[in-house]
């Protein structure tokens, strides 16, 4: 980990006032998925990364753990899964517990979203992470809802999730959402969202990502009176995951500057509320991003599809 990231890690406890009593040892993990720690989570944040068994998302995950948080890990592969929380809890600072749920799916979705109520009374930092990227595709994938599977996957079901989860997110400036969207936008169509004429894998992708920002920045407008701070952002191009390696794709960057970038914004006390940033600096979204309009559409919209 760069560090600066370890730096702004640290710094967590301190920033949302819920430090570990000293000398207090670790809690041992629960590798059982949706079952939180022996003896509970008390003076632990707790953080939930969506998409954190690989990439990105499991740099974020293991990099909250460290600096002693609680850590839902979220994936489809519970091995890959388990390892994570395993790994977590070999360090003996942070704890984990895993929930297995396709994103793909708003029934899957709906009852991740409910496990995590059912086992947790708060939720201080919810990272949207989790992605799909079906580049080079031209034949238009639906998901078992009938939605656009990469709108169903990267937009939707955070939508959803992050509606469900709202309750538990304490009314504070420490709290945090995080949208990992990307640099790669296309505006929305909405008399075609389901992307039924002139599909390709790119413009599904970057349409999803536009529709994060749009999502953050109602959002942020929405939770500004109980300080949660609601930010996206373009964590790095090309990272060497496993989704670009995949796809066959040179990478440009390493998932340690992506990383870097998402923990600025979950622990900068200097970083406002309703931003959008490439990396580490504030940038300019797509034009649509900023249409109120565009983004009340979008909301209705995904009430409908998600029925909220």
């Amino acid at each position: 980990m760069p560090a600066r990231a370890e730096r702004r890690g640290a710094g967590l406890f301190a920033l949302l006032a819920l430090a570990v009593p000293p000398g207090a040892a670790a809690q041992a993990v629960r590798a059982e998925p949706g079952v939180p720690p022996p003896g509970g989570l008390e003076g632990r944040p707790v953080v939930l990364v969506t998409g954190s068994t690989n990439g990105l998302g499991r740099e974020v995950a293991l990099a909250m753990a460290a600096t002693g948080a609680h850590v839902i890990v979220h994936g489809r592969d519970r091995d890959r899964g388990l390892e994570v929380v395993g790994r977590i809890a070999a360090t003996g600072t942070g704890s984990a517990s895993f929930y297995a749920a396709d994103l793909g799916s708003m029934a899957e979705v709906r009852a991740f979203g409910e496990a995590v109520l059912r086992d947790h009374d708060r939720l201080d930092v919810l990272v949207n992470n989790a992605g799909i990227w079906l580049t080079g595709e031209t034949t238009r994938r639906m998901s078992v809802d009938g939605h656009e599977l990469t709108f169903a996957v990267n937009y939707l079901s955070h939508f959803l999730l992050t509606r469900i989860l709202l309750p538990i997110i304490p009314a504070s400036p420490a709290s945090r959402i995080v949208n990992v969207s990307s640099g790669a936008q296309a505006p929305i169509d909405f008399r075609d969202p389901m992307l039924a004429e002139g599909y390709t894998g790119s413009r599904a992708y970057a349409q999803s990502k536009l529709a994060q920002i749009l999502f953050t920045l109602d959002l942020a407008d929405e939770l500004a009176d109980r300080e949660i701070r609601v930010n996206a952002l373009h964590p790095a191009t090309l990272m060497d995951t496993n989704m670009v390696l995949s796809a066959g794709v040179r990478p440009r960057s390493s998932v340690e500057e992506g990383l870097e970038a998402v923990m600025q914004l979950i622990v900068s006390e200097e970083i406002g509320s309703g931003g959008y940033f490439d990396g580490l600096r504030p940038a300019r979204a797509h034009a649509q991003a900023y249409d109120g309009e565009a983004r009340a559409r979008l909301r209705h919209l995904s009430e409908e599809l998600t029925r909220r």
